[in-house]
């Protein structure tokens, strides 16, 4: 099983930089806040980043608005309210994206500059290694699953092997490690799969039901996605056979006779359940990868699949039970009564619980990346002026007023870029005081990370934004010219809107 991660979405219209506009000279490049100290917002992104079992997901062609358009080709008056300079008098937070709020720098009331991220995961529990340099962890959630299975199989083995006596729960502690070894290398075949077919592997987890391989980017073909998700049954089947061979030798009604068969019919299970053609599950993944290569849609593969996994999910909640019932699962009627039912009932409400929210969360993140594309440099860009270090912040923003500006950038006296006044800093700053603060006071150092090309859309940008979070960015053309100032905020709220719209 496995799953993508990602997100972000633009805001229509562009704020060319000043100097596209005025004579003035070319922008100084504007720096970024850290993450830290921006306050946080309240939006919320549909990343992937929560695990799911087999998660599908598929990008789509975008319906974001030309990336060749460049801020010069937009005329003052048909720019949005949004892209109007900075206002005084107003008293609201910055807003960056389509109409409705019509909001500027320069106003005292509080911001919300939260850089695009997809939401931290946990670290998911113990590290265990780093196979493949994909590090491996056992999420709490495991040790719950590993006693459960000890007692269960203890009580089997009572049964089968009564002169083990307490011993037999060591056997059986041994065979929830071996079982789990066995998950992990299902999860191994789909890493090394996926990092076969350069897509990122964040990390390995083993959890309550079985284990996640969390995979960052979705496959490029519907041949590869089948083969990514394949790979992991296969290899759960391949384990079965071994079982089944070193189990020839050894003596019935032994340890390791026990053992040995528990694991080939564990790995049996693995495999038949995971092939079930509904999302998360591998099955559900192979579906959608079919469904994508007859239709050329991934995400009408990805409709497909999720829905056969809701299907899936309430026939497990139904017919587990009746199943255990009926004695088709090999026990008979009056032995499925009591306790055992309420067992039954139980597990088959997580299993389906498991597998219907693994299927939503396949339809959202198909979403998701289906808007993605939308998400461009250049068309959040908004415009700025450059000024120099001592400039006063009161003119500054008279400046930028001018030039229908939304941004400062501090640059030296042959105009190379400094730094970048950041947008939260000068709503902190009271009118009265604007006229004896430098800008230099407001801003901070311009990185490399902080640098952005206008070109930039889609997954490409949210990684750079995440490998250097910050408020705001300089977005720069493949000359080094600079085109203008993206704030984070702006991805944020753009991505937000672009998800409420159907797909």
């Amino acid at each position: 099983m496995d799953e993508s991660g990602g997100s972000g979405q633009p805001r229509p219209g562009t704020d060319e930089p000043a100097e596209h506009h005025a004579g003035a000279p070319a922008p100084a490049a504007p720096t970024p806040t850290p993450a830290e100290e921006q306050p946080t917002q309240a939006a919320e992104r549909e990343d992937g980043s929560e695990p799911t079992k087999s998660n599908g997901t598929g990008p789509d062609p975008s319906q974001g608005a030309d990336p060749e358009a460049s801020p010069a080709d937009s005329h003052p008056d048909q720019s949005s309210a949004d892209d109007r300079p900075f206002h005084d008098g107003d008293h609201a937070a910055p807003h960056a994206s389509g109409h409705g709020d019509h909001r500027t720098l320069a106003h005292s009331g509080t911001t919300r500059t939260t850089p695009p991220q997809r939401p931290e995961s946990p670290r998911g529990g113990l590290l265990m290694g780093r196979p493949f340099g994909v590090p491996v962890y056992v999420a709490p959630s495991w040790f719950l699953v590993a006693a459960l299975i000890t007692w269960v199989f203890g009580g089997q083995l009572d049964r089968v092997l009564p002169e083990l006596g307490a011993a037999r729960y060591l056997v059986s502690l041994f065979f929830a490690v071996a079982f789990y070894a066995s998950v992990l290398v299902h999860e191994l075949a789909h890493t090394v799969a996926a990092l076969r077919f350069k897509l990122p592997v964040r990390r390995i987890q083993l959890q309550f039901f079985g284990g996640v391989s969390e995979i960052e980017k979705e496959a490029e073909t519907p041949g590869r996605e089948f083969v990514l998700a394949f790979v992991g049954p296969l290899l759960s089947l391949v384990l079965a056979g071994l079982f089944y061979v070193a189990l020839q030798p050894v003596e019935p009604g032994t340890v390791p006779g026990v053992l040995l068969a528990g694991l080939m019919i564990s790995n049996l299970i693995v495999a038949a359940f995971n092939l079930l053609p509904g999302l998360p599950l591998d099955g559900g993944r192979m579906l959608r990868a079919v469904v994508w290569k007859i239709t050329g849609k991934p995400m009408s593969g990805t409709i497909a699949a999720a829905w056969v996994g809701r299907a899936l999910a309430v026939s497990v909640l139904i017919g587990l039970p009746l199943l255990t019932q009926s004695g088709a699962l090999g026990s008979t009627a009056e032995d499925s009564v009591g306790m055992d039912t309420v067992t039954d009932a139980l597990l088959a409400a997580i299993l389906a619980a498991i597998i219907w929210t693994g299927a939503g969360n396949s339809l959202r993140m198909a979403r998701l990346r289906e808007h993605l594309p939308e998400l461009r440099a250049r068309n959040l860009t908004r415009r700025a002026v450059p000024v120099e270090t001592d400039t006063p912040l009161s003119e500054a923003l008279r400046r930028a007023n001018s030039a229908g500006a939304r941004a400062l950038v501090v640059v030296d006296a042959e105009g190379n870029p400094l730094s970048l006044v950041r947008e939260a800093a000068i709503v902190g700053v009271p009118e009265h005081r604007r006229p004896w603060v430098p800008v230099s006071g407001l801003a901070q150092d311009l990185t490399d990370g902080m640098r952005v090309s206008a070109e930039l859309a889609g997954e490409d940008l949210l990684d750079v934004l995440r490998a250097t979070p910050a408020t705001e960015y300089l977005v720069v053309e493949e000359t080094g010219e600079i085109y203008g100032v993206l704030s984070a905020a702006d991805v944020e709220r753009a991505f937000v809107k672009a998800m409420a719209r159907p797909s």
